[in-house]
């Protein structure tokens, strides 16, 4: 199976100000028209994706140029304005790990190689945050680079009865959204992909994930061989969410393939691409836009497909009330 995975962060402000109103994220480049005696205009479209590309063993390729990789918006070739080879922008992670009793037998598992994970994939410049879900979402430690304090998190799991998958996309993708602008994004699901007690639904859950520009990427916990025993139905949901908002999916059929699915979710994260175009024709607000990442060579590429166009802004609004943003509010 090939995903496709990116992130996709789009904010427009057309603010007319004469003293200072929102900060711009810095994932786009305004540019002022000054004229003498006028209120300033700015307009700011700069789309900004990251992209992992894979050789045929699953592994990471990179040192590819520029001129391998071509971007399209709704099938039209986009010129690529910016690109990193391998970027080195700071993470911001939801660690989502699924409580319910349809995954009591290997909770102590799970736990212990979030754990690990957590050891490996925190660096200094790094936040992460774990959360428990069942019947509820809970978060058992806030963002933080504090590793002994998130592992504590992890051995702390308790069981419940029900299972708000949902809820817990929904969840993950807000509290991202509250983050600074000027990271990466990243929500972490070990689940069974058993659904039962989510207020939120399938399209809420797709919607919140892609307008956060968060990567989802979904441990997928599956220890019975019979499809009849397993939630088939959310396996297919959670491939739908993951392909639709970027990000990879891994299935985890034992306890001993939970530390090389942590692996290659650590791997995918630090050996990412940015490319950056002006979407030409500016895209209708509000509308969804679909994405498409081509590499030059026998490689699968990981990327988000779609993404929603900001709202337009009326040039007359009062600056402080200017801002439109792409994300989940």
């Amino acid at each position: 199976m090939t995903l496709r995975i990116a992130v996709v962060s789009m904010f427009t402000i057309a603010a007319i100000a004469v003293h200072a109103g929102p900060v711009a994220s810095p994932a786009w480049t305004a540019t002022p028209q000054r004229q003498p005696n006028k209120p300033i205009r700015v307009e700011v479209n700069l789309v900004s994706i990251l992209a992992s590309v894979l050789d045929l063993n699953g592994k990471p390729v990179i040192d590819l140029p520029q001129s391998a990789f071509q971007v399209l918006e709704e099938g039209r070739s986009q010129q690529i304005a910016r690109f990193e080879p391998e970027t080195t922008q700071p993470l911001d992670i939801a660690l989502m790990v699924d409580t319910s009793l349809s995954a009591i037998a290997e909770l102590k598992l799970e736990g212990e190689a979030a754990a690990r994970f957590i050891q490996q994939v925190v660096r200094p410049s790094d936040r992460l945050a774990v959360f428990e879900f069942t019947d509820d979402v809970t978060e058992l430690s806030p963002f933080t680079n504090n590793v002994p304090q998130l592992q504590q998190a992890t051995r702390q799991l308790k069981t419940g009865a029900g299972t708000s998958l949902y809820d817990a996309v929904v969840m993950g993708s807000r509290q991202l959204g509250r983050q600074p602008e000027d990271r990466r994004r990243a929500i972490i699901l070990v689940t069974d992909a058993g659904e039962s007690t989510s207020h939120y639904h399938f399209e809420d859950a797709r919607r919140a994930a892609i307008l956060s520009g968060a990567l989802i990427y979904t441990v997928l916990v599956r220890f019975s061989p019979s499809e009849n025993l397993r939630n088939t139905a959310g396996e297919h949901a959670l491939d739908t969410i993951t392909d639709s908002a970027g990000g990879d999916l891994f299935y985890v059929d034992s306890s001993s393939d939970l530390d090389p699915a942590f692996a290659r979710v650590d791997r995918e994260l630090r050996t990412q691409y940015r490319l950056r175009y002006y979407p030409d024709p500016k895209p209708p607000a509000g509308t969804l836009r679909h994405v498409e990442i081509r590499v030059n060579g026998n490689y699968s590429v990981h990327y988000q497909k779609s993404y929603f166009a900001p709202r337009a802004t009326p040039n007359d609004l009062p600056a402080s009330h200017a801002a439109g943003s792409a994300r989940p509010q």
